[in-house]
């Protein structure tokens, strides 16, 4: 089978640590059952990988990817990523992604535990569908659980165009939000109100009003603006750090306006299946940015390290 995998992490040129190559597939362990991969999608998790960074080194070809759809049998479906089931109350805790269990879904046929399939959705294309696991169970989880968001609640997402940032930009749209969003790049903020957003900012511009919610993926160079933008009583919430993970609190204003600050990571299979049913219908589309073949995986890793993707980078197994 054809897979994308790293052997030699590479801090430096992680791109460069990428390969594509034939691999044997894998067995199905009772209990798991085999899917054949008709599309992937990137997230910066697959980066870190390549860059050795939250994972042993790897014993072998370890296969990247936690984001995928496919066949199972006569069934068309979308991959829950998560290692082992999560509980499905509110909490997600020692959280392992297929990839880093040795069993990444960038491959054209991947073994996953049987209940971690979801029924794809018949509106949505294969790209699509691979797009929801990761980034978009991740925001769906962010502003419906963590923030418990509410129609007519303002809503900044900060760094338009990220994965998590798109997809919480169009769930927020959908649920009747008013929804800000910021990016350094016109072209970004161009379509981000092309998605449904009332207003788009350069990245430090003041807001016209403060947020009930903030989603905030980009770290220390968003972080105290997305304090500042948010009112009494609001709620920042944090899923990673592109920018690095160390950033300035401002105390004061976080206990003067009593300011909440949520971690947030993943979601559980519960959420996986409401967002499903929440994007079929409310007839959301995942925004993809491109598809390329795996072939060609280079191509959208170096996009995704340059930050130049707006929507899902996804591959095509087909």
């Amino acid at each position: 089978m054809r897979a994308a995998y790293v052997v030699e992490p590479s801090a430096d040129h992680p791109v460069d640590a990428l390969r594509v190559g034939d691999l044997d597939a894998p067995p199905a362990p009772a209990g798991w059952v085999s899917v054949d991969v008709r599309a992937g999608a990137l997230n910066m998790h697959d980066i870190w990988s390549l860059r050795g960074v939250g994972v042993p080194p790897p014993d072998g070809p370890r296969v990247l990817g936690s984001d995928a759809a496919g066949v199972a049998g006569d069934r068309e479906v979308i991959v829950y990523p998560v290692l082992p089931t999560a509980p499905t109350g509110r909490t997600v805790t020692h959280a392992t992604l297929l990839p880093d269990a040795g069993h990444g879904v960038l491959a054209e046929r991947v073994v996953v535990p049987a209940a971690h399939l979801v029924p794809k959705p018949a509106g949505l294309s294969w790209a699509e569908a691979a797009s929801l696991p990761t980034a978009w169970l991740t925001a769906y989880r962010m502003l419906f659980t963590r923030a418990a968001l509410s129609p007519g609640q303002v809503v900044l997402v900060q760094g338009a165009g990220g994965g998590v940032a798109t997809a919480a930009t169009c769930l927020a749209v959908a649920a009747g939000a008013i929804v800000m969003v910021t990016s350094r790049s016109p072209a970004k903020r161009e379509r981000a109100l092309a998605l449904g957003a009332a207003v788009a900012l350069d990245s430090g511009e003041r807001t016209p009003e403060l947020a009930d919610v903030v989603v905030e993926t980009v770290g220390p160079a968003t972080f105290a603006h997305s304090v500042r933008s948010t009112r009494a009583g609001g709620a920042v919430v944090v899923c990673g750090g592109t920018s690095g993970f160390t950033a300035h609190l401002d105390l004061p204003r976080l206990f003067a306006r009593e300011i909440t600050v949520h971690g947030s990571t993943m979601g559980t299979l519960d959420e996986l299946r409401s967002l499903v049913e929440f994007v079929d219908t409310h007839h959301v589309r995942p925004v993809v940015n491109s598809v390329v073949d795996l072939a060609d995986i280079h191509r959208q890793a170096g996009r995704m390290l340059a930050g130049a993707g707006f929507g899902k980078l996804c591959v095509s197994l087909s």
